[in-house]
Order: structure tokens, then sequence, then C-alpha cells
């Protein structure tokens, strides 16, 4: 068995405490952001999930700044960031952006100043490629139940909010017209997604954060219509995107040159952007195919009887 599977993992692989924490890591967070990605696509706020991720950098930076944890900088981070949107206008359809742009710009320029006082101050320089790019394999078993607690949070406000959210996602007027307070499932799902971002940005780095969160619940929900089989979809190929882009991480410490380890975030995205293609091809065939097929009666004006 060790020798059929020596091809695919490298000596060490699965004895590695750091594999270990990572797989666990890596297939919670593809649950949550799966899961929440599927409603940022359908309400058209993939802007908003990219400005959280790239907000994260200040939060992150500034963690570092004061000697904490990144993922506590991540998540306070995000949420001031959504209540920063809620204030501006992010639930008015032509305030989204609006607000999202206005917030980014802000908070990419907090990130600039806080990297600059980090990185002057102090003899390290790898913070910033960590806040970036995320270090799955360097995640410390200390910081995992806050992870789980984050994760569950996540999982509990989009569950209690799932029909209402599911409404006000494909039509709002409608969702207000029945009684749903779509300003308040707004703002939790707002909430959600900044804790997911935050997540994201732990496991593959901040500027990379919004492929995890609207790539494969993009590819869901080109291969399925349905609400739940899309949230199930998406997961899955989050989880099968973090679980390849590990092992093949883990592998390049063996490819040439030897001694370096490729990004996992590199492999993540590579396979979501992949996956993403390949999702379309069935449409693309259905589509050629009804342009091949000859209508069902003649076109023109019929034949005269008289």
């Amino acid at each position: 068995m060790s020798q059929f599977l020596s091809p695919i993992f490298a000596p060490g692989f699965f004895e590695s405490e750091a594999v270990h924490i990572a797989l666990a890591v890596g297939t919670l967070v593809a649950v949550v952001t799966g899961v929440v990605g599927v409603f940022t696509v359908m309400r058209g706020q993939s802007f908003a999930g990219e400005a959280f991720g790239d907000l994260g950098t200040t939060g992150g930076a500034g963690a570092y700044l004061v000697g904490a944890g990144p993922l506590w900088g991540f998540v306070l981070g995000n949420v001031i960031a959504a209540g920063a949107m809620e204030a501006i206008g992010v639930q008015r359809a032509r305030g989204r952006d609006l607000a999202t742009g206005i917030v980014l710009g802000a908070g990419i320029g907090l990130a600039a100043l806080f990297l600059h006082l980090y990185t002057t101050g102090h003899s390290t320089t790898g913070a910033t490629v960590t806040i970036l790019f995320g270090s799955v394999f360097a995640i410390s078993s200390t910081t995992i139940p806050l992870i789980v607690l984050l994760s569950a949070v996540v999982l509990a406000i989009t569950l209690t909010i799932y029909r209402p959210l599911l409404l006000s996602s494909v039509n709002a007027e409608m969702a207000s017209a029945r009684g749903i307070p779509v300003r308040i499932v707004g703002v939790l799902y707002l909430l959600a997604l900044a804790l997911a971002a935050a997540l994201a940005a732990i496991t593959i780095g901040t500027i990379l954060s919004t492929a995890l969160i609207v790539g494969p619940a993009a590819s869901a929900l080109r291969i399925t219509r349905r609400p739940l089989t899309a949230l199930l979809t998406a997961a899955g190929i989050g989880i099968g995107a973090m679980w390849v882009g590990i092992i093949l991480a883990y592998d390049s410490y063996h490819w040439p040159p030897h001694g370096t380890i490729w990004p996992v975030s590199f492999f993540v995205v590579a396979l979501v952007f992949i996956t993403y293609l390949l999702s379309g091809l069935p449409e693309a065939r259905r589509r050629r195919r009804a342009a091949r097929t000859p209508p069902a009666y003649p076109v023109g004006r019929p034949a005269s009887t008289s």
C-alpha cells in the first residue's frame, strides 16, 4: 500500500501534525465559505466578498503590530468593515458598490500604514507574506478552538436565517412584502460573510480569500439551481480544492528546486479556477446541441391552400 501511495503522498505526509491541522482547518473553512459563498453569488455581492478579503489585510497587519494573532485581526477588521458598510448603505442595491468601495479604500490605506510601521519597527518581514498569502501549514493547534467557534457561529447564522435569506436574495421586494425583515437579514448575512472571509484569510491569505468564497459557489450554481444542492456542492468543491492543494504543496518540497514548498494558496486558487471552467462545459454542450437541432415546425409563411 505504501508503494502504491508513494507517487501521490510524499514521505511523512500522514505523520505530520502540521498536515493534520491543515486538513482539518481546510475542511472546516471550505464548508463555511461554500455555504456563505452561494448566497454571496446569488445576492450579487461578490465585490463585498472581495472587499472583506482585502480589508482583512488591515486587521491582520494591525494584529501583528500590537502583537496579537492574525486571526483576531482578520475577524475584528472585517466585523468593523461590515458595520461601516451597513452604516453607509450596503443594504440598498444602488449603494452596495459605493459603500464597499469607500470602506475598501479607507481600509487599504490603513493596511499600508500598519504594514509600514510593522516592517520598519521589526527585523522580521514574514508577516506581510503570511497576511497576504496565508500559511495553512503554520496554523497553531491553539488556534483551532477559535476557528471551530467562528465556523459554528457562521453556520448557525446562515442556517437560522436560511429561508428568509434565500427569498431576499432572489427577490428582496417579495420578501419585504411577505413581512421578512430584509434589513436585519442582510446585516446578519453580512456578518456571516465577514467572518467567513476572515476564516478564508487564515488559510489562503487575504488577497486570495475571495477565490474560496466565490469560486466554489459560482461553480456549484452552474451545476445545479437547487439552493440546498448548491450549498453541498460548493462545500464539496472547496474541500476537494483544499485537500488536493495541501497534498500538492506538501509534495512540492521534492520538486525542483528541491527544498522549496509552493504555497497552498496557489494550488487552491488554480484548482478552483479550473473547476469553474469545467463546470460550464455541460451548459456549453447543451447550447451547441440546441443550436444544431432544427426547429420542430417549418419557419416562414404557410403554403396557400387556395
